[in-house]
């Protein structure tokens, strides 16, 4: 994993207009289950949905990765795309400040873009 992931990931959540999008550096955290987050909001779930979509066209353009399991495309709330070493979290903008996900991971190193 390299850094250029995670700018690839930052950069299309932007392209599509994602909001404080934040990466979370995890791994000098001895429970975390991957290595970052990183992490945006919208303030529609159509707006939700094309950054998903946009991160994973990007990822596999870019990358050449493929999204290993994603979950919440159904009511796209908050879609997570997980990678393996890298976990991305779309929320839309309410659940975001309901879930305060970064608050969770306040020990995180974190990277605004």
């Amino acid at each position: 994993m390299d850094n250029n992931e995670i700018k690839v990931i930052a950069d299309a959540m932007l392209d599509k207009k994602g909001q404080d999008v934040v990466s979370l550096d995890l791994r000098n955290i001895g429970t975390a289950i991957s290595d970052y987050f990183i992490v945006c909001n919208a303030d529609s779930t159509t707006n939700v949905d094309a950054i998903a979509d946009n991160v994973e066209e990007m990822m596999l353009e870019k990358c050449g990765r493929k999204v290993l399991r994603s979950q919440g495309k159904e009511n796209s709330f908050w879609i997570i795309l997980d990678y393996g070493d890298i976990v991305v979290h779309i929320f839309q903008t309410q659940y975001r400040e309901f879930y305060r996900l970064e608050a969770l991971w306040a020990d995180a190193e974190k990277c605004e873009y």
